[in-house]
C-alpha cells in the first residue's frame, strides 16, 4: 500500500491565503470550530489562518514541520473548508493545477497518478 503524498507535503498551506465563512470558528455554531489563537479578522464575514494572509512567503501557523518532509496540521480535525475542500492532484485520478503550483512554489515535483 502506497503513502498518502498529501500527509507530509503541506505545500498548499504555504501558498495560499485560507479565508473562511467566520462561523466556521465559532464554538457552538460548527462542528469542528477553528481555534480562535489560529486565525484573525478579515471582513466582517470572513477569517483567515494565521500567517496565509501575508504578501510574501505565506505558510498558515497551524502547519507543523517541514514542507515536503514531515509537514502535518496541527489542527487537522478543526481545519476550515478550504483545506477540507483543497484537493491534491490526483487524489481523485485528476490533474489539479493548484496542488501543483503550490508544489513548484516550494521546489516540489508535481505528484503523478502513480505517486497514488
Amino acid at each position: 500500500m502506497l503513502k498518502n503524498p498529501c500527509v507530509s507535503c503541506g505545500a498548499c498551506c504555504a501558498h495560499f491565503r485560507v479565508q473562511f465563512y467566520w462561523r466556521e470558528a465559532n464554538q457552538g455554531e460548527s462542528e469542528h470550530p477553528v481555534p480562535a489563537h489560529l486565525f484573525e479578522e478579515l471582513t466582517p464575514q470572513h477569517r483567515c489562518m494565521k500567517g496565509t494572509g501575508k504578501k510574501h512567503r505565506p505558510k498558515c501557523e497551524g502547519l507543523k514541520g517541514r514542507i515536503g518532509k514531515d509537514a502535518c496540521c496541527s489542527i487537522y480535525l478543526n481545519r476550515p473548508t478550504p483545506c477540507r475542500a483543497f484537493t491534491a492532484s490526483y487524489a481523485d485520478g485528476v490533474k489539479h493545477t493548484r496542488c501543483d503550483d503550490a508544489r513548484a512554489a516550494h521546489g516540489l515535483l508535481p505528484l503523478k497518478l502513480s505517486d497514488w
